[in-house]
C-alpha cells in the first residue's frame, strides 16, 4: 500500500483586496497555494519536502492530514481519504509541529503521554511498553514528572516526538522538528529518528529549512516552488541538476603555487602561502580520489576533507531555474 498518493492535487484560496469587509466593490482574486501536484511515497521512505516560505508545504500537509479540503485533484494518505476518514487516519499518522505543541502545558510529561495513549485507545500494557521504549531511546527519564512549561526547548521537542510516535504510526510528518535546537539536541533527535525508522519501518515526511536535517535524514527530496513540484529525486541528484560541485580541501606539507591545472577541477583559493588549497569538481566528471591522486603527484598531502554542495544554494538555484 502506498503511504501517500496525490494526483493533480490543487488548493486555492480566495484573496480579498484591502478595504471594508462588506464593501460591495471589494475585489477578490484566487491564490493557488498548491498547484497540480502529483506524487507517491512508498512505505519506509524518508522524504524531505522543502521550499521557501509560502511555497505550499504547510498547505500540502494540511490536505494530507484532512485539515484542508482540496480544491481539485485526489489525495490518499495510508490508503484513506484524509477528509472523509480523518478520525481513522489520525490513528495511523503522527505529526510534529516545531512551533506548536500537542502536550498539556501545565501537566507533567508522563500525564500527557497517558492522556494521548487513552485518546488513541492503546491497551494499557502496550501503551506502557511503548512509552518505556520511547523514554529510554529519547533519554527522557529525568524530566518525565516535570510540567511541560518548565522544559527546555530540546527536552520539549523530544517529548513532542515521543507523543507523535506513541501509537506507532505508519507515517510521521515532521514540520520543522529541530527549529531553535542547539547542535547536540539536533544530533540526538536525528539519531533517534534514524534508529526509529530502522526498527519500525516508519515512513518519514520532513519539512524543514535546516538542510542538515535533509542531508542526515532523507533519501529523497521534493522541492516545491510556488505550489508546483520543481524537483523529485535524490539529494545528490538535486545537486547535479543545477551543476553544484563538491570541494576537495587539501593540506600540503610544503607550499605550492595555486593548483590551477589539476584536470576537471576549478581552483577556488589558497591559504597559508599555498599550504591549504581548495579545488571544486563535478562528481559526474571525476572523483575525489582522482583529484587527490593528481594533487599527490605535486606534493605530499598531510590532511584532506571533502565539502558537499551547500544545499540552500542548490535550492535557490532550483527556484531561479523555474522562474
Amino acid at each position: 500500500m502506498t503511504i501517500i498518493e496525490t494526483e493533480r492535487l490543487t488548493r486555492q484560496f480566495v484573496r480579498r483586496s484591502r478595504g471594508l469587509r462588506r464593501s460591495p466593490g471589494r475585489s477578490r482574486s484566487l491564490l493557488t497555494a498548491v498547484d497540480d501536484v502529483t506524487l507517491r511515497i512508498e512505505p519506509g521512505e524518508s522524504v524531505g519536502y522543502i521550499g521557501a516560505n509560502g511555497a505550499g508545504k504547510s498547505t500540502t500537509i494540511k490536505m494530507l492530514t484532512g485539515i484542508l479540503v482540496p480544491t481539485s485533484g485526489r489525495v490518499r494518505t495510508c490508503g484513506l481519504d484524509p477528509v472523509r476518514q480523518r478520525r481513522l487516519l489520525a490513528s495511523r499518522v503522527g505529526v510534529v509541529f516545531g512551533q506548536r505543541s500537542q502536550l498539556w502545558w501545565d501537566l507533567p510529561v508522563r500525564e500527557s503521554f497517558e492522556i494521548l495513549a487513552a485518546i488513541h485507545r492503546l491497551p494499557a500494557r502496550a501503551g506502557a511498553m511503548r512509552q518505556d521504549e520511547l523514554v529510554e531511546q529519547l533519554e527522557m527519564g529525568a524530566f518525565l514528572e516535570t510540567p511541560v512549561r518548565q522544559l527546555s526547548l530540546g527536552q520539549r521537542m523530544r517529548a513532542e516526538v515521543a507523543a507523535a510516535l506513541l501509537h506507532s504510526p505508519e507515517l510521521v510528518i515532521l514540520d520543522e522538528p529541530t527549529i531553535g535546537l542547539d547542535l547536540l539536541s539536533k544530533q540526538r533527535l536525528r539519531e533517534f529518528l534514524v534508529a526509529e525508522r530502522g526498527r519500525h519501518g516508519t515512513t518519514l515526511l520532513l519539512t524543514t529549512h535546516d538542510m542538515g536535517d535533509i542531508a542526515r535524514l532523507c533519501e529523497r527530496v521534493l522541492v516545491i516552488d510556488h505550489g508546483r513540484l520543481a524537483y523529485d529525486g535524490s539529494l545528490a541528484g538535486l545537486s547535479r541538476t543545477v551543476g553544484a560541485q563538491r570541494v576537495l580541501v587539501v593540506d600540503l606539507t610544503e607550499s605550492l603555487p595555486d593548483l590551477n591545472d589539476i584536470p576537471d577541477t576549478r581552483h577556488l583559493g589558497s591559504e597559508g602561502n599555498g599550504l591549504r588549497q581548495r579545488l571544486a569538481f563535478d562528481a559526474e566528471q571525476t572523483t575525489a580520489a582522482r583529484v587527490l591522486s593528481a594533487v599527490s603527484k605535486r606534493a605530499e598531502v598531510r590532511d584532506l576533507s571533502v565539502e558537499e554542495p551547500d544545499i540552500e544554494d542548490v535550492v535557490r538555484r532550483i527556484y531561479s531555474a523555474h522562474r
